[in-house]
């Protein structure tokens, strides 16, 4: 758990309110989509590009600045969803996806975007439906929160073996808890479409605080111009289910912004420093979860990124890092991997603020680590020689001592073991690697080996599209692709579908991956409905949550939201 901030520890009102007027007007509900956050980062992914967070920060707070809105500080998130989609929960929490980012939208139709959904918080739509409320009380009341899934498409007639540790009678479902829940429910808290009137009232408000921002107000008109472009247009896919009534809108974006005048943009450097002084407030409280408070400081140091608040936010983030590293023995510590955080600090800070004194304290820090780094280096060069090791010691000496002579022989080791665990995709990297070094040397031969060996019996179609786009060996890409072909629909593991179309959105199979994902999530639904009936929770549990995880955008997983009951 992160140390506390050296900010004076006043005590909290109910109200939390910084000098500009932003406050937290309604700690409690303020909570529950922290929390709801929380899941919802966990439950997709965080998209760990802090380029793209940064330029969503400084559009989406200019364009903040002009709502005048003070009830919740605004924050942004990142996550790992590859349909392009954006969503917002009332406590000012906006998400945008890696799919709507992969469309490379311009600044303008980012603003579009986030004025949208900064116009939901505004005229809190999300309050004023009574679904989106039952599913934020049922996440703050994790401990007894239940999902009811019906075992018989709705049939009301009693279902044998159904349990339920309330001791209440059941019919036509079971109750299940843990993480299936929580998935289940932030995903249908994020996904409930709008009705009509909200969808327009935040079109309406989103291109005029757009246009007050600075920016072009026909950004939306474009936004959705370059959405059906690339999408197709039903509302089971991204962002047309989340925000219907796709033609009536474009229409009205078009006209509006034909109305509204591009005005001079206002820096909001003050107001993004008084969120940063709300969040932190907040992060004091007692009796808050570490794992809320962790977020919140995240959030602080993204709406704020300069000034010594986040130096000191920065500094203690890395050193954390650091310190869990310093707790591992030496040859297991990363280097590489602080060295790696630090530097992109240093980057940031260096081109935020020159004048920092954290440059500083970074390069000391910096150069500690590469001289313990070097001093241990015949250390681990002997511990591989010696041939005595385990896999994290491997992993390890990858990360510290990338030009070192034993570099190659390392990720030749690693990638056997690799292979060994089952890990196919890590196991076809690194043979690839260590067959790519320098020169066609006895580890070069044997890595080539080695890929021919795997490659007739690889299941995981992420190391085989790696294994088709190289084209060192003409006979072993063929091999791979001919493979692929087959694999790609009769696949039968939910996650290697998912991490396929994760790691390779553009590729030629993924039409084919998609199609098998679906039925292999519809299949497992049908199991769920079997283990329901037969009683035999842990499976339907089991069942429900590989649905959930891999597959949240199937018709299946649309099957398992539909017939969902909460009870907080």
């Amino acid at each position: 758990m992160r140390r506390e901030l050296c900010i004076s520890a006043l005590a909290l009102a109910l109200s939390i309110e910084t000098a500009s007027g932003q406050e937290i007007s309604n700690p409690d509900l303020f909570k529950k989509t922290l929390g709801a956050a929380h899941e919802a980062v966990k439950h997709y992914g965080n998209y760990d590009r802090p380029e793209e967070l940064r330029r969503i920060t400084e559009i989406g707070y200019r364009i903040a600045q002009e709502a005048r809105f003070t009830k919740f500080p605004f924050t942004f998130y990142l996550v790992e969803m590859p349909e392009p989609n954006a969503f917002a929960l009332p406590g000012g929490q906006i998400f945008v996806t890696r799919g709507m980012l992969d469309l490379k939208l311009s600044d303008d139709m980012l603003a579009g975007l986030l004025g949208h959904e900064i116009g939901h918080v505004i005229f809190e739509h999300g309050l004023k439906l009574k679904r989106r409320a039952t599913l934020l009380n049922a996440l703050s009341q994790a401990a007894l929160v239940g999902v009811i899934i019906g075992a018989s498409g709705g049939n009301d007639s009693p279902v044998p073996g159904v349990y339920d540790p309330f001791g209440r009678s059941r019919s036509g479902g079971d109750l299940i808890q843990g993480t299936a829940a929580a998935g289940a429910i932030v995903t249908e808290l994020l996904m409930r479409d709008y009705s009509r009137e909200f969808e327009d009232q935040s079109d309406d408000e989103g291109q005029r605080l757009a246009a007050a921002a600075g920016f072009d107000p026909d950004g939306s008109r474009q936004l959705m111009d370059t959405l059906r472009a690339h999408l197709p247009q039903s509302k089971e896919y991204g962002y047309w289910r989340t925000h219907p009534f796709f033609s009536d809108r474009v229409r009205s974006a078009q006209s509006r912004g034909k109305l509204l005048k591009i005005q001079e943009p206002k820096p909001a450097d003050d107001f993004r420093a008084a969120t940063q002084q709300v969040l932190l407030e907040y992060a004091k409280r007692p009796r808050l979860d570490a794992e809320l408070a962790d977020l919140l400081r995240d959030t602080a140091l993204s709406a704020w990124p300069q000034g010594d608040t986040a130096d000191e936010l920065r500094l203690e983030a890395l050193h954390e890092i650091r310190d869990e590293e310093r707790g591992k023995p030496q040859l297991s510590q990363d280097f590489g991997l602080l060295s790696e955080k630090y530097r992109s600090q240093l980057s940031l800070v260096k081109d935020l603020t020159p004048g920092s004194s954290l440059i500083t304290i970074l390069e000391s820090e910096l150069e500690d680590f590469e001289t313990e780094r070097q001093e241990l280096q015949p250390q681990a060069s002997k511990v591989f020689a010696d041939g005595i090791f385990e896999t994290e010691f491997l992993e390890t000496f990858l990360s510290n001592y990338p030009e070192s002579p034993e570099i190659q022989e390392v990720a030749f080791n690693l990638a056997v073991a690799y292979s060994r665990l089952g890990r196919e995709n890590d196991s076809v990297s690194l043979f690839l690697r260590s067959w790519e070094g320098e020169g066609n040397n006895a580890t070069a031969v044997k890595a080539s080996r080695g890929l021919r060996g795997v490659a007739p019996s690889i299941n995981d179609l992420s190391a085989l599209q790696q294994l088709a786009d190289q084209d060192r060996d003409p006979e072993l890409k063929q091999l791979a692709a001919s493979r692929l072909t087959i694999l790609a629909s009769s696949y039968k593991d939910l996650e290697v579908g998912a991490s396929y179309l994760l790691n390779y959105p553009e590729a030629l199979y993924v039409e084919a991956v998609g199609t098998r994902l679906n039925a292999l999530a519809q299949e497992l639904l049908g199991e769920v409905v079997l283990y329901q009936t037969v009683g035999d929770q842990v499976k339907a549990i089991e069942r429900i949550q590989q649905i959930l995880n891999h597959a949240p955008s199937s018709p299946a997983a649309a099957s398992l939201r539909a017939r969902m009951v909460l009870e907080g």
